[in-house]
């Protein structure tokens, strides 16, 4: 039981932190500067093949 509880606060402490930068990291990831163009040709993908 003892690496249980060990674990359990592991997850309790770091793994909030963890999910918290990933988090962050993502939202960075789609603000960036770049990232406009790849938005754009991603929103028209249903519409590339249009009869």
């Amino acid at each position: 039981m003892e690496t249980y509880t060990a674990m359990r606060q592991f997850a309790d402490s770091w793994g909030l932190v963890f999910l918290f930068v990933v988090f962050v990291g993502v939202i960075l990831f789609l603000l960036r500067p770049g990232a406009r163009k790849s938005a754009e040709d991603a929103k028209n993908i249903p519409f590339k093949e249009e009869d």
